[in-house]
């Protein structure tokens, strides 16, 4: 069952955080495409269902940004 997942994210600052961020999320088993905005501040994940909230933010975390 797919899954669109949202989370405001602090502390990205330029193309490369948000590169950062991307890839970071996309390394997750179940995450199928992360959008990740520099203007508005989110990410938006489209998941098959196999990964949580909690990993996801746990990923965005671990690259070094603030979940808010």
């Amino acid at each position: 069952m797919a899954t669109e997942l949202q989370f405001n994210v602090e502390g990205m600052s330029c193309g490369k955080c948000v590169a950062h961020v991307r890839e970071a999320v996309e390394e997750l088993a179940g995450v199928e495409k992360a959008e990740v905005s520099l203007e508005q501040k989110s990410v938006k994940v489209s998941t098959n269902g196999q990964v949580s909230a909690d990993q996801v933010k746990a990923a965005i975390q671990e690259a070094g940004y603030e979940v808010v």
